[in-house]
């Protein structure tokens, strides 16, 4: 699994994750936590080429507040 990086904050009923260098994970991507639970799909990714950031809406039944501080994983 790729590594899309750790939860930094929430904005507008996304999770903002900053990816790791050198690492770009495509739209539609889903994003998983660390027991392998879907968490949500990435919608955007923005900021410098060669460290984006990721924005990723969350499924539905998962709360925002409590992927503070989660790592997620590319499946």
């Amino acid at each position: 699994m790729q590594r899309l990086g750790t939860v930094s904050r929430t904005a507008q009923g996304l999770a903002i994750v900053r990816a790791p260098e050198g690492s770009t994970p495509d739209i539609g991507t889903m994003a998983v936590d660390e027991s392998l639970s879907t968490v949500g799909r990435v919608v955007d990714v923005f900021g410098p080429v060669d460290h984006p950031y990721l924005a990723i809406t969350p499924n539905s039944g998962v709360h925002l507040p409590e992927l503070l501080g989660q790592k997620l994983y590319a499946r």
